[in-house]
Parts: structure tokens; sequence; C-alpha cells
């Protein structure tokens, strides 16, 4: 039975170990990919046999998609990005909503759709997703505008193109919604990628924090998900034992 494949933020479990190391050792434990890896190591991702899951799209987190004085902008890097993801076979490339400041969930949806739309089809052509990624703005994004997953769902709706779906990060909906594996089982055909962390204080997935993780995986897994779950969590102490646990708890066949 195919599965999803697990992995993991590089940006998360950086620190204290060599990059080598670091991979070689995620590949050990059953890892299949890494996700924002900086290109400049992006083949020592192949040479461990670790697929770039993910990369980022454009810049930048808080000034996205939903101005229109972004557009031209935001457009161009994630054209040129789309075109590094089908030379390097990188399945998802994220984009985000940007910040509200004082704009409507309406205008911001109209505005996102519209550049959005303008490169979906070169996205589609190069067999990329563009995955909107769902951000909490209670804690750790103030005044992000894709804050709910019901926001994106209608971006998707609206573009109705197989390019575009959505980064699905557990911990950032289980500030802002919760109903994590009831949101799953009913929209997981837009979800391309997922992220997780432990709620609260982005920790390790262990039992210091809310979220079962065992059974949202083993929800993901029902539905038939092939892409990546991916880690996004900071590690408490050595990220190869992190690493390590988290894959065990997630792992599909571990999860049923």
């Amino acid at each position: 039975m195919h599965s999803f494949g697990q992995s993991f933020s590089w940006w998360n479990f950086k620190s204290g170990i060599e990059l080598e190391d670091l991979l070689a050792g995620a590949a050990k434990i059953g890892y299949r990919g890494i996700d924002f890896l900086l290109e400049e190591y992006w083949p020592l991702a192949g040479k461990h046999g670790l697929t770039l899951a993910a990369m980022g799209g454009h810049n930048s987190v808080p000034e996205g998609l939903n101005r229109r004085e972004n557009a031209p902008r935001i457009e161009g890097e994630l054209r040129t990005n789309i075109a590094k993801a089908e030379k390097w076979k990188i399945p998802v490339v994220v984009c985000f909503s940007g910040n509200r400041d004082g704009q409507s969930d309406e205008m911001g949806l109209e505005i996102c759709a519209e550049t959005l739309g303008r490169v979906a089809p070169m996205a589609a052509n190069a067999g990329v997703t563009l995955a909107l990624e769902m951000l909490n703005s209670k804690v750790n994004h103030p005044d992000y505008q894709a804050d709910h997953t019901s926001w994106g769902i209608e971006l998707c709706r609206r573009l109705n193109s197989p390019a575009v779906k959505l980064v699905y990060d557990i911990y950032h909906m289980q500030i802002m919604e919760g109903d994590v594996i009831r949101t799953i089982q009913q929209h997981h055909a837009l979800f391309a990628h997922y992220h997780t962390a432990g709620n609260p204080g982005r920790g390790p997935l262990d039992g210091k924090q809310e979220l079962n993780y065992s059974a949202i995986t083993a929800a993901i897994a029902a539905t038939g998900f092939t892409g990546f779950v991916a880690h996004e969590f900071n590690p408490a102490g050595d990220p190869l034992e992190a690493l390590a646990t988290a894959y065990r708890l997630c792992q599909p066949a571990q999860a049923f």
C-alpha cells in the first residue's frame, strides 16, 4: 500500500549538526524528503536519497499575494521557482497570502486569485503544485490573511486549477480552529502538503502537547494521500533523536 512520505523542514533541524550528518541520519531513519533546503544544498539531498519535497515560491510572508502592487514581483518569482521545481522534480511550491493590513477577506481572495491564476497554467504544465500555506494569526504571524482553512478552500474553488492547493499546517490550524481530523477527512483533496508541530510552543511531537499525531496521521493515510507530511517543529535536544521519535509516531504502518 502506497502512503505518504515523511519530510522535515531544514531550518528547524539545522542547528548543532553538520548538514551531511543531518541528511544521512534522516535518510537512515526512513525520511524520504526535506522541505525548504537552501538551493546551494539541493544536490546533497539527492546524494542522500531525499526528495526536495517543498520549496518557497516567493518573498515574503507578510508582503504576499493579496496586494496588487506585489503582483509583478511575485509573479516573476513564482515563474522562476516553478521552472526550478520542474527541473529538480520538487512537487510543491509554497505561497503566502500576505497580511491583511486592513484589507477585507473578500478583496484578499480576489487579488490572490488574480495573481495565482496567471501562473497556474505554467505550474500545471510543469507538474508542480502551488500550495498556499495556512498560518495562525494569533501567535506566530499576526494579521496574516490566510489564517483559516475555509479561506484557502474558497481560493482554491475560485481558481479551480489542479495546480493550486493548500499546505495544511496542523500546528497553525490547531491554534486557529482545531477540529483537525474532521477537516482532513472533509477537505483532503485540496491539501497538497502537511506540516506538523506540537502545540503549544511549536515543540516536539510528544506528550507535552495537545495534538494526537498518531491519530492525525492515521486519518491522513486513510485518505490515500501519497505526498509528504513534513515536520516543522523545534526540537528540544538532538535533532536526529527528535526526528526519529516523530517518524515512529507518524509512520502510517504504525498509525493504524
